[in-house]
């Protein structure tokens, strides 16, 4: 049997990965526009509402609401609908913390549902059960570049009269049953950060063809100053400044006219990844809900450690020696366990919004909240994904995952 790399035998491969992204002319060419113009500012610049536009047209949607970021699109929509202080909003524990900010921002309690245990969405389920009286919203995550099971997060939204906002980030062109992630709920959010499918370093857009929504949106990205208006400045009412530059607008225009084919060419390898894992004994590629398209922002699997006798943590370090960077976790720990909501570390020394008056009720957060989430956290393994990667570079990856799996399965640790 050959040996493990970690072990000293041979490596499966001597080179690194693709880490490039599809960033080039098309780009430069929209910077240097935005230079000439000396107009850096998306106020009286051309750029930041091409994007929207050009953006919202690709989803079917009627607007577009640029920001700086994927936590600012998520502030976007939840200034967007406005809720009470204190309103409970319903999300997921696997994300970036992002995704939970802007909850607390808006002076409102988080609320976490569990998730699927194999494909890491909202457990419909256990959102349902999580609705009280001061519930407002439920933010699905669609992780990973799949979408959530929507239907029926859809219909419990629908029959308890909540918004449902569509956390999008890592998830650009996934499909849900003919549908694009992002246009299924109230309103959807999108990051633009360096890792995710289209990028301009960091970035945020919110979509809606809600309207009434789409205004607001637009005024909390931008102080709600409703420019163009007659008299004042207004400041209509409590916002921040998450205006785009048009720089980042430059950016994300060209790469939202690439982002179709550079998902297609995530989605070729993802896919062609799972056929071939599909059929190593002991690993369990990323499980696909019927009729979903998934976009592969990281491509998540995991092992059976009744058949592998390895820990996870053992077999990526095994894989990873073969010269495929692996990681496990991804955030290591549900968000509810980091210390901005277990010890409840926001204002000063306060607690706020989890002490306030309003709320008049008490929230704990600790382990065993939400059980599928942390065994997941517990099981995960993830390897990078790129629109760059070869045949031979798939390959390679299926190669020293079954070069590990064969070993551990055959070599079991005393």
């Amino acid at each position: 049997m050959e040996e493990l790399a970690i072990n000293g035998g041979p490596r499966i491969r001597l080179k690194e990965l693709p880490s490039r992204r599809d960033i080039g002319s098309e780009e430069m060419k929209e910077l240097v526009d935005v230079i000439w113009s000396g107009n850096l500012n998306r106020v009286g610049g051309t750029k930041v509402s091409a994007f929207e536009k050009e953006f919202a047209m690709l989803y079917g949607v009627k607007h577009g609401v640029a920001s700086t970021s994927g936590t600012a699109s998520i502030h976007v929509a939840l200034g967007a609908i406005n809720p009470e202080p204190c309103s409970e909003i319903i999300t997921g524990p696997i994300s970036d913390i992002g995704s939970i900010v802007p909850i607390l921002w808006q002076n409102c309690i988080p609320v976490f549902a569990d998730v699927d245990p194999e494909t890491y969405g909202l457990d419909p389920e256990d959102v349902e059960r999580k609705i009280t009286d001061r519930t407002v919203a439920v933010i699905a995550i669609h992780l990973f570049g799949q979408c959530c099971d929507m239907d029926p997060l859809l219909k419990i939204c629908r029959e308890h009269g909540l918004y449902l906002i569509e956390d999008a980030s890592q998830a650009h062109l996934a499909e849900y049953k003919g549908r694009l992630a992002g246009t299924m709920g109230d309103l959807g959010c999108f990051s633009l950060q360096q890792s995710k499918q289209m990028t301009c370093g960091d970035g945020g857009i919110t979509i809606t063809s809600n309207d009434e929504l789409a205004e607001r949106a637009r005024l909390f990205a931008d102080k709600a100053w409703p420019r163009g208006q007659a008299g004042d400045r207004g400041y209509l009412f409590l916002a921040m400044n998450y205006r785009m530059t048009e720089l980042q607008g430059a950016v994300a225009l060209a790469q939202l006219r690439k982002v179709q084919d550079i998902v297609a060419r995530r989605r070729r390898v993802g896919d062609t990844l799972t056929k071939l894992l599909s059929e190593v004994e002991g690993v369990n590629p990323p499980k696909i809900l019927p009729g979903v398209k998934h976009s592969y922002w990281l491509y998540p699997l995991t092992i059976d450690t009744g058949i592998i006798k390895a820990t996870p943590e053992e077999f990526a370090r095994a894989v990873s020696a073969e010269g495929i960077p692996a990681s496990t976790g991804y955030i290591k720990r549900p968000l509810y366990m980091f210390s901005i909501l277990k010890d409840q570390a926001t204002y000063g020394s306060s607690h706020c919004p989890f002490d306030c008056p309003r709320y008049n009720r008490r929230i704990q957060y600790k382990e065993g909240d939400c059980p599928n989430a942390e065994k997941v956290l517990r099981e995960l393994i993830t390897i990078p994904v790129n629109e760059f990667y070869t045949d031979e570079d798939v390959n390679d990856i299926f190669r020293a995952i079954s070069k590990v799996a064969r070993y551990y399965r055959e070599n079991p640790k005393a």
